[in-house]
């Protein structure tokens, strides 16, 4: 085997592990258009391609020392150094979507009209529940609205559970009659 020309990268290497900034930007032109075509198959963006080799090669200077031309090529090893640095970037980087298809992006809010149905619809709700007797009306208030429990019912309804119970059951069978037309929208 002979021993490497000075302008091979094994060479060039060894001058760049000696601090030779004239080796490295000669080593960088050897490497820099293979590197680029496997960072832009793998990041798919020359952009995107372009910063992650800018990185290899920075990481190549700071550690050129620890390359070991026994275990590699100088080529294979920056080939790695490369792929790191792209998968690096591609875990870093968030999705977006093009601001075009943002456009057309739902909104997980109700529109306008389902809106209004709604409101329309809690009107009839609320009107029904005002036409309910009194008593009925508190206690489907209060187990409904308020999230009380029946014993808390019956406390402020003055009675016991089991006469919340009957309440309850009474306004909903009033209710279901009242609102029979919105059974579909409930």
């Amino acid at each position: 085997m002979s021993a490497p020309s000075p302008g091979e990268p094994s060479t060039l290497m060894a001058d760049v592990a000696a601090g030779d900034d004239e080796a490295f930007r000669a080593l960088t032109e050897v490497l820099y258009g293979p590197a680029l075509g496997t960072a832009m198959k793998v990041l798919g963006s020359r952009a995107e391609a372009e910063d992650a080799v800018q990185t290899a090669l920075v990481k190549l200077w700071r550690t050129a020392e620890r390359f070991d031309p026994a275990k590699a090529k100088v080529e294979t090893w920056f080939r790695r150094i490369v792929v790191n640095c792209c998968i690096d970037r591609k875990r870093s980087l968030k999705p977006v979507d093009p601001i075009d298809e943002a456009f057309d992006l739902e909104s997980d809010e109700p529109g306008p009209e389902a809106e209004t149905a709604g409101l329309m619809r809690d009107k009839r709700v609320g009107d029904a529940v005002m036409k309910l007797p009194a008593r009925q009306r508190a206690a489907i208030t209060l187990f409904y609205g308020d999230g009380a429990t029946m014993n808390e019912i019956a406390e402020a309804l003055e009675t016991t559970p089991k006469a919340v119970e009957g309440l309850l059951a009474r306004a909903r069978a009033e209710l279901a009659k009242m609102l029979e037309g919105l059974r579909e929208e409930l």
